[in-house]
């Protein structure tokens, strides 16, 4: 059983008339409203294709290009930060994409109570919040029950694909990932993968890297 476990801080301002547009005025056209039903995600897209699955995505760049490239997948993100989820609306609606879904709530509990299992065949999740501080690594999403879930949700033969600017936090992903019963590193034991063509790079990891950062993405298969 999951503890609940806050992995994430939800952050507030003042929001663009992008924004609101985007959160409010095309909420209908690309947004999910949860409710206590499992929700069959085949039905939220205007074709049946492989489905990914992305939490935590920010301002939504990565997700919005992944979605422009790869039109032959739906996209689904979630994400708390209702600035984000404006701009990528607007961004969406612009672009006239039919293969992007958005879910504004707590991916966890989504996740846990409102998806079936086998639900998408790839997850992401990129550079999510380090929680620096020893006391903090509990808040860490990545931790053995979380990817117990996903072994459930994820079809057999799916993938999970983590992206982190955060040499501890890699570590600790590998070691995790690597004793998980349902996940399998193809290229070998604590190898970590090279930054595939599809994953763009952000404005963010740019700057890391400019400051000297390195980044560590991490692919895996899910075998059940």
């Amino acid at each position: 059983m999951m503890n609940k476990i806050q992995s994430f801080v939800r952050r507030s301002r003042c929001l663009t008339l992008e924004q609101k547009t985007g959160l409010y005025d095309l909420w209908p056209v690309y947004g999910i409203d949860i409710g206590a039903k499992k929700l069959d995600l085949n039905t939220l897209f205007a074709k049946q294709q492989p489905i990914v699955l992305e939490i935590g995505f920010g301002n939504g760049d990565s997700l919005l290009q992944m979605a422009i490239d790869t039109p032959e997948k739906n996209f689904l993100g979630i994400e708390v930060y209702e600035a984000g989820i404006g701009r990528l609306i607007s961004a969406a609606y612009k672009h006239q994409l039919n293969n992007l879904k958005i879910i504004n709530a707590d991916a966890v509990e989504v996740i846990k109570n409102n998806f079936k299992n086998d639900s998408f065949s790839v997850f992401q999740l990129f550079f999510p919040d380090p929680w620096q501080k020893n006391k903090h690594h509990k808040r860490r999403i990545v931790q053995p029950p979380f990817l117990d879930l996903l072994s459930a949700k994820i079809i057999n033969g799916g993938s999970i694909h983590l992206a982190t600017d955060w040499w501890h936090y890699a570590q600790q992903m590998m070691e995790i990932l690597q004793k998980h019963p349902h996940f399998k590193n193809l290229l070998g034991d604590h190898i970590y993968s090279s930054r595939p063509k599809n994953r763009p790079i952000t404005k963010f990891e740019r700057r890391g890297k400019k400051l000297g950062h390195g980044v560590w993405d991490l692919i895996f298969i899910c075998e059940k």
